[in-house]
């Protein structure tokens, strides 16, 4: 959400000198977007509200480091947010170290068409099939731009082990969304995963 300088300006100020209205004008104007993006990386909504409510403390506790010159005030406080839903994973999730294998490395296509079928929560419920691990190096990386550097750094595992993941995460995103498969079959692997 982009907001006008001189509305960035006052709610940033107000934050940063303890306002509790502007604190309480900030929460909801990024409250939504920013569940949103707890939930992206934690489909338990308990754990998601956790990373959110964390997020925002963080967020007022650093926001007079905010530099409006080097972005907006809505992509810092994503970012916050992401961190908060990644610390959160780490000590919920366990990560394993895994390599690709020369022959996994190929890229895994998934048809244009099976993505025009779908809506946006219809793909985040079969990314919320994949396992926690993967699912959040899928969101990283896919969603949300990182790096697999970025990504070994931020989970504490290797490289190769990011790319393992994603690899793995595409392949069955691509199972799962394969046209050709009747829908009863897709339904019927969902609820297996589940």
């Amino acid at each position: 959400m982009n907001l006008p300088k001189h509305q960035t300006d006052e709610l940033v100020n107000g934050c940063m000198n303890n306002n509790r209205a502007a604190q309480e004008s900030l929460y909801k104007l990024f409250y939504a977007d920013m569940l949103r993006v707890c939930h992206s990386y934690l489909p338990d909504k308990e754990l998601a509200k956790e990373a959110f409510n964390t997020g925002f403390l963080k967020i007022f506790q650093s926001i007079k480091n905010f530099d409006k010159e080097k972005g907006e005030l809505g992509g810092w406080m994503r970012k916050i947010m992401i961190f908060s839903a990644i610390d959160l994973c780490r000590k919920e999730l366990k990560f394993t170290s895994l390599t690709l294998q020369d022959q996994d490395k190929d890229e895994f296509f998934i048809s244009p068409l099976a993505l025009e079928r779908l809506y946006f929560e219809d793909i985040l419920a079969n990314i919320r099939l994949l396992p926690y691990a993967t699912q959040t190096v899928f969101n990283l990386y896919v969603l949300d731009g990182f790096t697999h550097k970025e990504i070994a750094d931020q989970l504490n595992i290797s490289e190769g082990t990011s790319r393992w993941h994603l690899a793995e995460a595409k392949k069955k995103l691509r199972e799962l969304l394969d046209p050709s498969r009747p829908n009863d079959q897709r339904t019927e692997r969902s609820v297996k995963a589940k």
